[in-house]
């Protein structure tokens, strides 16, 4: 499909579209650059590259398609080098959970003769590093692009086959309505997933190690969520602060009305409320998002599907839930 992609940045996004790249033979050659020399032998030990380097605008050098993979906050910077180095008809693309931002530092610095089509694959795991990535991580998962409404057609099709051959399914919307979606539907639940993980840390010694040895599901699984990168998390929250904090508002309203509703006792408001989000968990399963086993279909050695969980719903799936690798 490209003659030439570079890879700027090498985490577990990177890393993966590296792997898949080479296991799809989508491009004849693959350029890595990251700013560590430890992480950038980690990625030459690995094999996941045919040239690598820490001078990114070496590595875009004669490529027709560069991809940014390094959190959101360093795109300045890194577009300031490369931006002198980019191929004429060149298409650059990130992987950056925040799109308004991105078109915002990234626009004025492309040259005209690049097309810039920015890109948000809904995938990862809560490891980060080189050797976390795996091939079939956009199998069956989503892949946002925002190009702007001049982009050449052409540029779009070509990065949206790419993301295809991936396994991606991929769609174009606009980048602040992004912004606005990914807010509720995976900034939101890391920012309290952080925030109950960090309640349990700031906990007396004693009940924190009970807290940590009863963890049932629920925390357990906040604690995942929470493992996630913490300089690519920051960066998420510092660029899509006007989108996080119209969710975390309306998000604000509703628990204070739950919060009534458990103080003065009232249980149909309770059972309404807990009705309407076990349709909405249904739905997600349908659409593919997850598998319908039980505990995210964690193994255990007795435990079974029951025939009549979730009925109608898709069938195992093998989908890894996001968790926030350069994405998550």
């Amino acid at each position: 499909m490209f003659d030439k992609l570079a890879l700027i940045g090498i985490g577990l996004i990177g890393s993966s579209i590296a792997r898949a790249t080479r296991l799809k033979g989508l491009a004849k050659h693959v350029a890595i650059s990251t700013r560590k020399l430890e992480t950038l032998d980690e990625a030459r030990t690995l094999g996941l590259g045919d040239t690598y380097t820490l001078d990114a605008a070496e590595a875009v050098e004669a490529a027709d398609l560069v991809i940014l993979c390094t959190p959101v906050g360093a795109y300045g910077s890194v577009m300031e080098q490369i931006a002198p180095a980019l191929a004429p008809g060149a298409i650059l693309s990130d992987v950056g959970s925040v799109k308004r931002h991105v078109v915002d530092v990234l626009k004025p610095l492309v040259p005209a003769s690049v097309h810039l089509i920015p890109g948000h694959p809904l995938a990862g795991t809560e490891h980060s590093g080189p050797s976390a990535g795996f091939p079939e991580l956009f199998v069956n998962r989503w892949c946002v692009l925002t190009p702007g409404p001049d982009v050449d057609a052409v540029a779009i099709a070509r990065l949206t086959a790419f993301w295809g051959a991936m396994g991606s399914n991929v769609e174009c919307m606009d980048a602040t309505h992004h912004d606005m979606v990914l807010a509720i539907t995976s900034h939101i639940p890391h920012l309290i997933a952080y925030n109950i993980v960090g309640t349990v840390a700031d906990l007396e010694a004693d009940t924190q190690s009970e807290v940590i040895k009863f963890s049932a599901s629920g925390f357990r699984d906040f604690t995942r969520i929470a493992a996630s990168d913490p300089v690519m998390w920051r960066d998420i929250f510092l660029t899509n602060r006007d989108a996080v904090l119209e969710m975390l508002g309306r998000f604000n309203e509703d628990l204070s009305r739950l919060q009534r509703a458990v103080r003065v006792g009232d249980g149909p408001a309770l059972e309404g409320l807990f009705t309407r989000t076990r349709a909405v968990r249904r739905s997600i399963i349908t659409a593919g998002q997850e598998t319908a086993q039980a505990d995210f279909g964690r193994p255990h050695a007795s435990a079974k599907v029951p025939a009549s969980a979730l009925p109608g719903t898709a069938p195992e799936l093998g989908i890894r839930e996001h968790g926030g690798g350069e994405d998550a």
